[in-house]
């Protein structure tokens, strides 16, 4: 099988994001942190993952700063993934992509899970990318500045 291109120094940030959490395991894994899920054996259940995948990726998100390890907060000898900063500025990205699957993916009327806030019990709103003058932005009122191509770059 052919060795799969790194990202990691690509100029594209993007790109970038994606060499870390680009397969759907890690997202799902971040998921469920965010849904309060902290131990190896809570992941697998949730995810049905082979133990070996889920043990490469969980080791993964560690090695990159997304979650971290910790003692169990019931004060067992066992360890606990918790999201750290970084991992916690992934929650636009996940909420953008169950949103986006709630409008794309599901057919009218047919039952999903519903994202909450805990305090009032509704709906999170929509997320909505604004303009610096406060109107909807738009993919068509934005452009990528590259960088520019240099010798020997590829």
């Amino acid at each position: 099988m052919a060795q799969r291109k790194s990202l990691r120094n690509d100029a594209c940030p993007m790109a970038r994001s994606l060499e870390i959490v680009g397969d759907q395991w890690s997202l799902l894994i971040v998921r469920d942190a965010f849904d309060g899920m902290k131990r190896f054996g809570e992941f697998q259940q949730s995810l049905g993952v082979a133990k070996n995948i889920l043990s490469d990726r969980l080791k993964y998100l560690v090695q990159e700063g997304v979650l971290d390890l910790a003692p169990a907060s019931d004060g067992s000898l066992y360890q606990e993934y918790v999201l750290t900063p970084k991992g916690k500025g992934l929650f636009p990205v996940v909420v953008g992509l169950r949103q986006w699957g709630e409008a794309h993916l599901f057919a009218k009327g047919e039952p999903h899970s519903t994202l909450l806030e805990r305090d009032s019990g509704k709906p999170v709103p929509k997320i909505a990318l604004l303009a610096r003058d406060g109107q909807p932005l738009e993919p068509e009122n934005t452009f990528v500045k590259k960088l520019p191509v240099t010798a020997g770059a590829g």
